[in-house]
């Protein structure tokens, strides 16, 4: 299964290993927000930063699919990470 922080996994991360990894991405994302107070982004950090926002709303959408498969009694395990088109058409 792709990780939607970037890397993939051998086995399908669960919901906390998907939590713990939203706790890693908005640390990074509020470590990178601060040094950028009060001198802007440079074109690097605003990629990441783009690329942070992104990996988060896959995440959470993630976490969203394998919460409505456990409610309707389906293996949460068969969720899948959606691409970032996908997953940020939806605020389209």
């Amino acid at each position: 299964m792709a990780d939607p922080g970037g890397g993939t996994y051998a086995d399908p991360m669960d919901d906390k290993d998907i939590l713990a990894r939203v706790d890693e991405l908005v640390a990074e994302e509020r470590a990178l927000r601060d040094r950028s107070t009060g001198r802007g982004l440079g074109t690097e950090e605003r990629v990441r930063l783009d690329d942070l926002e992104v990996r988060l709303d896959q995440c959470w959408d993630l976490l969203r699919q394998r919460r409505a498969r456990d409610e309707f009694g389906t293996d949460p395990n068969t969720a899948t990470t959606r691409p970032a088109r996908e997953v940020e058409g939806y605020e389209s």
